[in-house]
């Protein structure tokens, strides 16, 4: 579903791969011809974003946005599965990369989270913004989030990828939990875990983690009325 935001008309759409991507890409930039409408896009990897918005005037969302996107979204109608098959393509057991951030510390935070098959394609790529707390408490959430999507899907084996070396070795109870404004949502993480047959949480380096830390900076973005950007933000 297409979403009315800051920057326009905004739909996410997620393929199996980069060819599956660019060849998507390529049929929307001859739609834009045709339509003589131009989308704002972002790819990475099998990760595409479109904003729609008209410029004449005062760059709004106008009818002719609205035209852009259904026409985009005929373009794919035809490979659109059916509730059950969807259903039948949820994997046994995922990769999740999870990520959180906060431009201050405290300040404004978001998380991020993305869900692969084991294939790595993409199942879930979702940023969610926090309001003002910590990174700590972004990446945190972020787990959290990731972990409830996980079982909501009925997924019941997954091995959990983060950036944060402090998170990781607090879910293994290496380190204690000393900041007690962690404690909460740290149980509660436990909590789910154990609803699962089989959890790993392992380190990764922030270059290995560039969708999660994507998905943080979008929302970030989005809900402060920037343009996606080169933006530091704290780990």
């Amino acid at each position: 579903m297409w979403q009315e935001t800051k920057h326009g008309l905004y739909k996410q759409f997620n393929f199996e791969n980069f060819k599956q991507a660019w060849a998507f890409m390529v049929r929307v930039a001859e739609l834009a011809e045709d339509l003589q409408h131009h989308p704002r896009w972002e790819n990475e990897w099998s990760v595409v974003q479109i904003w729609l918005i008209t410029h004449e005037g005062n760059k709004s969302i106008t009818d002719k946005d609205r035209k852009m996107a259904d026409a985009i979204d005929a373009l794919i109608s035809s490979q659109t599965t059916s509730p059950k098959a969807e259903a039948q393509l949820v994997p046994e057991e995922v990769k999740v990369f999870t990520d959180g951030g906060s431009r201050g510390n405290p300040g404004p935070s978001a998380s991020g989270f993305v869900i692969l098959d084991m294939e790595d394609s993409i199942l879930v790529d979702k940023g969610v913004y926090l309001g003002i707390t910590t990174n700590n408490q972004a990446e945190y959430t972020a787990l959290k989030l990731a972990l409830e999507e996980c079982l909501k899907m009925g997924i019941l084996e997954a091995d959990v990828y983060l950036d944060s070396l402090l998170v990781v070795n607090q879910m293994k109870g290496i380190f204690k939990v000393k900041n007690r404004d962690l404690w909460p949502i740290h149980d509660a993480i436990k909590q789910l875990a154990k609803k699962f047959k089989k959890i790993s949480f392992s380190h990764v380096p922030r270059e290995f983690n560039k969708l999660a830390d994507a998905a943080v900076n979008r929302a970030l973005d989005e809900q402060l009325g920037i343009l996606p950007e080169s933006t530091e933000i704290v780990q």
